[in-house]
């Protein structure tokens, strides 16, 4: 019997899980849900909600590597992991006004000059390109809206009834046979409260936090020559403690600022149209911290005090010298470097990035409110500066980069449904994957699963 799959977030979790239904002529109802607007009317800037989320919307590296972006393969085994990814990379094709133009970077041999300091994880990325993430967000929807798909745009779901089998939404409630929770980041916070309402069993995640690093391209194109989106790490597992640069972007790099449940932290995407060419590379310097008690609510409480850190007198979140009024027109976080006279960058629109500047004792503020681990990023930029020589203080950092990791729901392997509530899915961020690939292809195993079952 046909049933009414209801889809809560339209992320490329949630859009990969409707699309495979829907090219299967799966007979029930799909509804899916999203606190954002529809690619149509959803603006540039608008990065956190809306259709492909917060990946799909603004960054165009797909990652094919079964160790990166989150644990697939621990679900599925790594050839079904690898499977379901050619079908996520595959969808991006499908919906792209110039498919041709989609390549795949494959490095094969770590540099020795990268050896003594960091490790180099090295995988294939097919490229995208973020200039044509929107048409193809505009096509995949009309795709979705011309096989019956049902979008509820705007809408914030406040409580979920798994018992009953109920949603509930600005006083309204909605039914469902089958539900996917697929929240992006700015749901982790409801995904956490589902848990705890119905004491879901959970596995405990790490803390992931770091900052946002930034410089002329030129000083890693020795690197960037062997892997575009290069990954350095570094573990301490006596300490509990690993590093990772993450999402690399370069030639037209661009940071971008976020907010989520009211705090501001950074990110970053690359243009491919040359016309945005600024010569810049930028990436998070990402720590995972192990063993901390309740790793969500210390995040929050890390990047509430960051945004409470004084920052330079006279100089506010527009350029250089901005005045006051910059101040209380914006919010924004945090931007150093060690280089006085370096300003931050530009947005792709031409608009500073919403960043207050500090001053060393502005750093030191910030050291206490990372109690600590701020050490170990400081470490990981001291190595770079002498892997990269040409460096020096030529570099700034935007502060906070935080990727939110509540407890992790314990779910049934093949399906990925809770152990408690069979028809309860979770995938992408409130699964805790970790790029748009591995949150696309648990979007698919459920569909697949919905498949088999009807």
């Amino acid at each position: 019997m046909s049933k009414n799959v209801v889809i809560i977030g339209a992320g490329v979790a949630g859009i990969n899980a409707a699309t495979k239904l829907v090219d299967n002529n799966y007979q029930g109802k799909i509804t899916i849900i999203d606190m954002g607007k529809n690619p149509y009317d959803r603006l540039p800037e608008e990065v956190m909600t809306g259709m492909l989320g917060a990946g799909g919307w603004s960054d165009g590296k797909l990652t094919y590597h079964t160790s990166i972006g989150g644990h697939l393969s621990k679900y599925t085994g790594d050839e079904k992991a690898m499977e379901l990814m050619d079908q996520v990379i595959n969808n991006f094709k499908r919906f792209h006004p110039k498919p041709e133009e989609v390549q795949c970077s494959n490095p094969v041999a770590e540099p020795d000059f990268i050896k003594p300091y960091f490790g180099l994880r090295l995988f294939p990325v097919w490229h995208v390109g973020t200039d044509y993430l929107h048409e193809i967000g505009k096509n995949w929807y009309n795709y979705l809206l011309d096989n019956n798909v049902n979008f509820i745009w705007e809408t914030k779901v406040d409580d979920i009834d798994f018992d009953n089998e109920w949603l509930y939404s600005d006083g309204e409630k909605m039914q469902y046979d089958t539900l996917i929770f697929g929240v992006g980041k700015s749901g982790i916070d409801f995904g956490k409260r589902l848990a705890e309402k119905y004491n879901l069993p959970t596995e405990a995640k790490p803390v992931q936090v770091g900052v946002r690093f930034e410089a002329p391209q030129k000083h890693f194109q020795k690197l960037i020559d062997v892997s575009y989106d290069f990954k350095l790490y570094r573990k301490f597992d006596d300490e509990g403690v690993s590093l990772r640069s993450f999402c690399t972007n370069n030639n037209a790099a661009y940071v971008a600022l976020e907010e989520t449940y009211g705090d501001y932290s950074y990110n970053g995407h690359a243009k491919k149209d040359p016309k945005y060419q600024n010569d810049m590379t930028n990436f998070g310097i990402l720590m995972e911290v192990r063993g901390i008690e309740k790793p969500f609510d210390w995040s929050r409480e890390l990047v509430s005090k960051v945004q409470r850190i004084s920052i330079v007198p006279g100089e506010g979140a527009g350029g250089r010298h901005a005045q006051g009024r910059f101040q209380s027109k914006y919010k924004a976080g945090l931007y150093y470097s060690p280089d006085p006279t370096r300003y931050k960058s530009k947005t792709s629109e031409g608009n500073w990035v919403h960043a207050h500047y500090i001053s060393e004792d502005g750093l030191k503020e910030v050291k206490d409110s990372f109690k600590g681990y701020f050490d170990y990023i400081e470490d990981f930029i001291d190595d770079m500066k002498i892997v990269f020589p040409s460096l020096e203080d030529d570099w700034g950092i935007y502060i906070p980069e935080i990727k939110y990791l509540s407890p992790e729901p314990l779910v049934n392997y093949n399906d990925l449904s809770l152990t408690t509530y069979p028809n309860v899915h979770f995938v992408g961020d409130a699964l805790s994957a970790r790029g748009i690939t591995v949150s696309g292809a648990q979007g698919t195993l459920v569909a697949e699963q919905l498949l088999n079952k009807n």
